[in-house]
């Protein structure tokens, strides 16, 4: 017999060692991520006395699969359209805690005299406090509806998205031998070109290409598209001089605004706990506990800087965002930790080469300890804060308070700020696009059509040949809706129009903004006539003033713009619109209730809870939580202020309005009010048996409702034996004869006192 290759040897190695030691963790209730981490140390070569993997190269390409999974899912639970919704508060605590964060990893750095990259890629680590366990603490603390939690959640995803960001950052730093401000200006730019670029062609055509063929895409079909979108954009991206994990994200951002996104989660995730637990694995084999005694006091040191560091600046941050002191502290605490992220950046420094060996495995010791500290950290909060609040003037303490509950979720913009801002997201956008056609007939269709044309046609003394002549004429249809899009939308605005009546001095502005974008107009088309002729400078802005005046009066152009936008936004808001039909949408108010110490928060009703089949009258939420019921969402159906007489059923999501002690009562309640687990579930297997009503049986003469054979011994008779190929029905009005042969089903107990207190024959038994 043939040799198993190591690959699936140390597969099986790795998954077996990770399942018990997961199977540990668990059990003492500690996050899935560590026991990860300890079952890929006990497998490493740094573990002399356990079997360890024999090809780690094969391991870290599964791991990178992994982070690339990992990202992919990441972007399929994220929303652009949230963020925007989020308003300044999140991004500016965000924002604030990676600076201090970084800035104190990078000192800390220095001070023990580590390499500049070393410091660098350490401030990225410490910066990224791990999603995945703060979620799992605050579920397991209770603490998952409370609002400050929703706070730091929306704080980790942009966190997340920051990671990612930084990434590529750090990979153009490391590419760079000396950079400078002008190298990270030029990384920025190219990200954002290419984000918006790709979420502009992805949000426009995947959920076009998804919706003509939902009729043939069952689980699996849509499991293995989407994979596949993922792994093509993650070359695609590779491709361009950005990371495979950057690519994967991107496409699961975008599949997040499908109609499947939901759906395309839950496939992908068993495909992702498995890539990513092996990602995980190969974290802990990097350990080695000699490094690990070697730098001791790094460890030690870079623990106190991040449980000190974000106590202290992360709460400083949240307050920088309109928290109160009290809501501040306990987000701040809250995210003393590193994790998945941090592994991440870890690897991406040792995939370039650039960070020293040893970084790895001390930032591995320092997520594992400051993940065990995190439920301490938490509620230590509270603790704390009402320490702190004696020795700050009361005067200070009401001030802060004053400005977080009157800080705005949602301000009214001035006309001014909103024309001019949706201006700018449109002229960007459309330059983009514009530019991305253009790269693209330059450097794909023009070579191609030249290679056809095996001869040119000289005219006008040679200035152009057919192929330039054929590519330039392309290239101004397909970006004709766009430009035109980029210098006519929004000119006939509500804005526009409400300033252009007010005054007289506002009109010269407005019709320098659409000067302004026409010139931009003109440039483009300026740069497509001169890259592929040698026209005279005036021919050529001739030439493109007359094009963009033609692409303005346009009919058929500008009902192709409109077309196309009309797509893109019907796909943007397609995953709303199937939420409203659904019953899924939060109620427009709930941004109102967030500037009070009310809120909502969605419960599922658990299948097993013993409220099931109750109605809110016996239930009486009021009285005994404080809460309020806005909404049940059953079946894809929404009922609003449902009244005493609904009843609750098993799977029901219910849409509650409380302060945060009222929905952490709600919420204990909801998980401990439930059906007990069966620790005798072997015995109540149902048996099939064949009886034989004997002579001294009591059930001569007693019809089947008589008998208590289902009343009182729990059994039921399924058949009567008449030497028929089939059993005949028992009528309820017949009674039982001596030598009648029935046929019951019950559990063995069951079935065991049917026999013995009733002196009843039983031939066969069967189980069921």
């Amino acid at each position: 017999m043939s040799e198993l290759p190591p690959l699936i040897q140390d597969l099986a190695l790795i998954l077996v060692v990770a399942g018990i030691v997961t199977l540990v963790f668990k059990k003492l209730k500690q996050p899935l991520v560590l026991g990860y981490i300890v079952a890929g140390f006990l497998v490493s070569p740094h573990m002399p006395y356990t079997a360890s993997v024999v090809d780690m190269s094969n391991i870290h390409l599964w791991a990178d699969i992994g982070v690339m999974f990992l990202l992919f899912s990441l972007g399929l639970d994220f929303s652009f359209k949230k963020i925007l919704k989020m308003g300044a508060s999140p991004i500016i605590s965000v924002i604030c805690i990676i600076f201090a964060m970084m800035f104190l990893g990078i000192v800390v750095g220095q001070s023990f005299g580590w390499s500049k990259m070393n410091c660098i890629f350490l401030g990225g680590m410490l910066a990224m406090s791990s999603t995945t366990i703060i979620y799992k603490a605050f579920d397991d603390l209770g603490l998952r509806q409370q609002q400050f939690a929703s706070l730091v959640m929306s704080v980790l995803i942009l966190e997340d998205i920051l990671a990612i960001v930084m990434m590529v950052l750090l990979s153009a730093i490391a590419s760079g031998n000396n950079p400078d401000s002008g190298q990270m200006l030029s990384s920025v730019m190219k990200i954002g070109f290419f984000l918006v670029l790709w979420l502009v062609v992805g949000i426009f055509a995947i959920p076009l290409f998804l919706r003509y063929v939902r009729n043939l895409i069952n689980s699996e079909v849509l499991l293995i598209v989407s994979l596949g979108l993922c792994c093509a954009m993650a070359v695609f991206s590779t491709k361009v001089g950005f990371s495979s994990a950057f690519g994967a994200f991107i496409m699961g951002s975008i599949l997040a605004e499908t109609i499947e996104a939901e759906r395309i989660e839950k496939l992908v995730e068993p495909v992702k706990n498995l890539f990513g637990a092996i990602f995980f694995v190969s974290v802990g084999m990097l350990v080695d506990p000699q490094i690990l005694k070697d730098y001791a006091l790094p460890i030690f040191v870079l623990v106190l800087t991040i449980i000190i560091g974000q106590a202290i600046f992360g709460s400083l941050s949240f307050m920088l965002g309109g928290e109160s002191l009290k809501s501040a502290m306990r987000c701040g605490f809250s995210m003393a930790q590193i994790g998945e992220f941090s592994f991440i950046i870890a690897s991406l420094g040792l995939s370039l080469g650039v960070i020293g060996d040893f970084l790895y495995p001390v930032v591995v010791a320092v997520s594992v300890i400051t993940t065990f500290l995190t439920p301490y950290m938490i509620r230590l909060a509270t603790p704390a804060y009402n320490a702190l609040e004696p020795h700050i003037p009361s005067r200070l303490i009401k001030i802060l308070n004053h400005l977080s509950m009157s800080h705005p979720h949602s301000t009214e913009q001035s006309k001014w700020k909103r024309l001019l801002t949706q201006m700018a997201v449109n002229t960007v956008v459309y330059t983009i696009l514009s530019s991305a056609v253009i790269a693209l007939m330059f450097t794909l269709f023009h070579p191609f059509i030249s290679k056809v044309a095996d001869y040119q046609f000289s005219i006008l003394n040679s200035q152009f040949s057919i192929p330039s002549l054929i590519t330039g004429l392309l290239t101004l249809i397909l970006i004709a809706p766009f430009l035109r899009a980029m210098i006519m939308k929004k000119n006939k605005s509500e804005e526009f129009k409400a300033l252009w009546r007010e005054s007289n001095r506002n009109r010269l502005p407005l019709i320098f903004t659409i000067l302004f974008r026409i010139i931009i107009g003109v440039n483009i088309v300026f740069y497509v006539i001169q890259a592929l002729t040698n026209f005279a400078p005036a021919l050529i802005i001739t030439l493109g003033i007359v094009a963009v005046i033609l692409i303005i009066l346009s009919r058929s152009i500008k009902r192709r713009s409109i077309l196309l936008e009309r797509l893109f936004i019907n796909n943007l808001r397609s995953r709303d619109i199937e939420a409203q039909v659904h019953g899924k949408k939060r109620p427009l108010y709930e941004g109102k209730l967030l500037d009070r110490d009310i809120h909502i928060a969605d419960f599922d009703v658990p299948f097993n809870s013993l409220w099931m089949g109750k109605t809110l009258r016996q239930l009486n939420f009021g009285q005994k939580y404080g809460v309020h019921i806005s909404s049940i969402l059953r079946g894809g159906f929404r009922m609003n202020i449902p009244n005493g007489d609904y009843i609750i059923f098993p799977g029901d999501k219910l849409q509650i309005i409380g302060s945060d002690d009222q929905l952490a009562k709600f919420q204990d309640a909801l998980s401990h009010e439930v059906l007990g687990e069966d620790f005798e579930l072997e015995k109540r297997e149902m048996k099939l048996q064949q009886i034989i009503i004997g002579t001294n049986s009591p059930f001569i003469g007693k019809t089947l409702q008589e008998s208590g054979i289902r009343s009182h011994y729990n059994c039921m008779v399924v058949g009567l034996e008449e030497g028929k190929e089939n059993l005949s029905p028992v009528r309820p009005s017949r009674p039982f004869e001596e030598g009648d042969i029935i046929w019951v089903v019950g559990e063995q107990e069951s079935l065991r006192a049917l026999l013995s207190k009733n002196s009843v024959h039983a031939d066969v038994n069967y189980e069921l």
